[in-house]
């Protein structure tokens, strides 16, 4: 596996719809403000974070089973501005529509801004083959509340392109997450 640079990632994505909506390159302000960085990078492209969240909450003393997932745990929320709370976490999702192609696998990391803040996002590996909005947890490891900026850069994604394709892809496998539109909650 290689790691796929920005021309590759530009003409998969126009040519290809793999990042919808795709942005040429990195956006670092808006209308005079400046913003946390999104669009493509060198060997990789900052997706952005929408503004709906769900916001976890103790409120109905629920047990968190990924199992058995209630949806009572979290508030939801449109906002420019997301207040993760102390010490909690906030579901969302990012604003592109990925399709990824059957020889490519991604990673997802989280920006360095928010990480140097105590603000972790966590999201598992787009196998070959799955698109979707992609759901982001967001979690703040601090004691203090944090802010989530709707509308700019949140993690980064980078591309591997394999030798050859994968044997049974996730599409093949009718992964339970595919094409999925918003922000989804597990599912068993």
């Amino acid at each position: 596996m290689s790691v796929q640079p920005d021309h590759w990632i530009r003409e998969m994505s126009l040519e290809h719809a793999m990042i919808e909506p795709f942005v040429e390159r990195q956006i670092r302000s808006s209308e005079g403000k400046n913003i946390i960085s999104y669009g493509l990078s060198s060997y990789g492209y900052d997706l952005r974070v929408a503004d709906e969240f769900k916001v976890f909450t103790n409120v109905f003393n629920t047990v968190v089973d990924p199992k058995d997932f209630d949806d009572r745990s979290f508030v939801d929320i449109k906002t420019d501005v997301c207040i993760v709370p102390p010490n909690s976490f906030a579901l969302a999702r990012s604003i592109e529509y990925f399709r990824i192609p059957r020889d490519v696998l991604t990673i997802c990391v989280g920006k360095s801004t928010y990480a140097r803040c105590g603000i972790i996002v966590n999201v598992t590996p787009f196998e070959p083959e799955w698109e979707g909005h992609v759901t982001l947890e967001i979690s703040n490891t601090t004691p203090l509340p944090a802010r989530i900026y709707s509308n700019e850069g949140l993690a980064q994604v980078v591309f591997f392109k394999a030798t050859s394709p994968c044997e049974r892809s996730y599409a093949d496998r009718h992964g339970k997450y595919m094409k999925q539109r918003g922000i989804t909650i597990p599912r068993v």
